[in-house]
């Protein structure tokens, strides 16, 4: 099948028969086009088609799926940059299968978003991306939301949703913002290293190990910047810890502008020489999960660090 423009399908298979033929015919038929084809899927998924495909699956890429899909965000990052290797003249075929076992509430839903995202984060290329759902084991609520995430389906017509409107369903289900608490760090211009110092202490008294310290304050102070850039000029950082991650809220006292939110902030990598929307990009990959609550009157946006296991 001749396909010029991006495709993104969803693939539900009850079976490792519907896996194969939903998978199979279309790696080969990539291999056939010149396509790179990427198959990121799980060990048992990377055994059936390395068996099916014999000789040819050393022509395919095969990642872990666990080893992939860790967080929407750096996952994300993770295809741009793949694409991106494969250089503007090459078409490129993933196999790619989400890892939904072991995640609560709020990370599934940002794994709904990263499928729709794909969509806006793609358009424009000629990639073709096929997500497998294995029905035996995934949530009905899942199985579904594939078709509202993903422009067309190989066993029927999907119930697609813009994915402005998908979004913003999920930003309405974020959690709320946390109240003041002994650890918040205020900040206005001027006083970012003490915030620094703030977060670099508190990330260690919590047990971060050295280099997602890093990453914290690195993250949380780029956050800190665009909220002095655009939202008044002073804010405060809100610091949690649960047994699974550490949480920081950057809020801002809001700068009352009519400029016009800009379009799923940070999801999207910016163009190189873009004068703007690297730093949002910078948090995300450096964040596990983010949930950001972008109001003119006063922002919030929340970072998670998953803490390491016990």
């Amino acid at each position: 099948m001749t396909r010029t423009r991006f495709v993104h399908q969803a693939l539900r298979y009850g079976s490792d028969t519907e896996f194969l033929a939903g998978t199979a015919g279309f790696v080969t038929e990539g291999l056939d086009a010149g396509d790179a084809v990427l198959a990121v899927v799980s060990p048992h998924n990377i055994t059936l088609l390395v068996e099916t495909l014999g000789d040819r699956s050393r022509e395919v890429e095969f990642v872990d799926a666990h080893d992939w899909y860790d967080y929407p965000s750096r996952t994300l990052g993770r295809y741009h940059a793949y694409c991106d290797r494969q250089g503007t003249r090459r078409r490129v075929r993933v196999v790619g299968e989400p890892v939904w076992a072991g995640r609560d509430t709020f990370e599934t839903r940002e794994w709904m978003r990263y499928e729709s995202l794909l969509n806006v984060a793609f358009a424009g290329t000629g990639h073709w991306i096929l997500c497998p759902y294995d029905t035996r084991t995934l949530p009905s609520g899942i199985v579904r939301t594939a078709a509202r995430t993903h422009p067309e389906l190989t066993d029927g017509a999907a119930d697609f949703t813009d994915p402005a409107d998908f979004v913003a369903e999920c930003d309405a289900l974020r959690p709320a913002r946390l109240r003041a608490g002994p650890d918040d760090l205020p900040f206005a211009r001027g006083g970012s290293a003490a915030v620094r110092q703030g977060l670099a202490a508190y990330a260690r008294r919590v047990g971060l190990p050295e280099q997602r310290t890093y990453d914290l304050v690195a993250a949380v102070h780029e956050s800190v910047v665009n909220a002095l850039r655009h939202g008044g000029g002073r804010g405060v950082v809100r610091l949690r810890s649960d047994p699974e991650y550490v949480i920081c809220e950057i809020r801002d006292e809001g700068a009352h502008s009519s400029a016009p939110r800009p379009p799923f902030p940070g999801h999207l990598p910016p163009e190189p020489r873009a004068s703007g929307g690297h730093g949002m990009w910078l948090v995300r990959q450096l964040t596990d999960l983010v949930s950001a609550d972008l109001d003119p009157s006063g922002s919030a946006v929340r970072l998670y660090f998953r803490r390491p296991a016990a």
